[in-house]
């Protein structure tokens, strides 16, 4: 198992308390999958076989209706995990996972898993943490989406995306979103035309610029519209 891997792992809710012998075990029982741009790695219904960290890619994990509406709640991108509750109860998936990108995947199988917390207590704290974190963030989504200004969730998945990146001050970072602004209009739970509008705010602020194919974005403005939100 690569460095990188047990790397990723280290930084997860569920396997970051382990100790160093404990976590190399674990990794040790992922297996490595490849995805193309546009394939499914599972599909609403399918059995939870197995729980997922992204290495490189982007996933999208949406829930479609039969008559083709579909709403993306996540895109898991390098060091991720998903697919983790179907794994632990052994129940149909609750969700499309489909690669946006070309996408390398460590799966780790449910009977695998199982072994791995029963015989690692540790792990089973690990897996508390997990589904604590999982609901705050559905909660702290719902309650964006019915309270927050579409500009102010729109500054926070944009700094999201940029992670640890940063600049000189008074300088922008380029951005490539690497997804359609539809893709984006359902993670933000908007229309495409309040997403743009939301844009457009954004720049008439200063706090992105954009071009044909990326976005050049000021973190410190990005940052200030995002608090603002912390305080209607």
């Amino acid at each position: 198992m690569s460095p990188k891997v047990i790397s990723l792992l280290s930084q997860t809710s569920l396997f970051g308390g382990l100790d160093s012998d404990d976590l190399a075990a674990c990794a040790h029982a992922f297996r490595e999958k490849h995805l193309d741009k546009g394939q499914a790695l599972f599909l609403r219904g399918d059995p939870g076989t197995h729980l997922y960290l992204v290495e490189a890619g982007r996933i999208r994990l949406a829930i479609s209706t039969a008559n083709g509406r579909r709403l993306s709640f996540q895109h898991a991108t390098a060091g991720d995990l998903f697919g983790e509750i179907a794994a632990l109860d052994g129940k149909p998936r609750t969700a499309d996972a489909v690669a946006i990108t070309d996408a390398k995947l460590q799966c780790l199988e449910r009977g695998a898993f199982r072994d791995l917390w029963t015989t690692r207590p540790a792990l089973v704290t690990g897996v508390v943490t997990l589904l604590c974190r999982r609901l705050r963030q559905m909660t702290r989504q719902f309650e964006s989406v019915a309270l927050e200004p579409l500009d102010v969730r729109l500054a926070r998945f944009i700094l999201s995306t940029l992670g640890t990146r940063s600049t000189r001050p008074g300088r922008r970072i380029p951005m490539e979103l690497g997804f359609s602004q539809s893709e984006l209009s359902q993670l933000l739970g908007a229309s495409r035309p309040k997403v743009n509008a939301a844009m457009a705010l954004l720049e008439k602020t200063g706090a992105i610029k954009r071009t044909l194919d990326r976005l050049f974005c000021d973190p410190e403005k990005l940052a200030r519209i995002a608090k603002s939100g912390d305080d209607t």
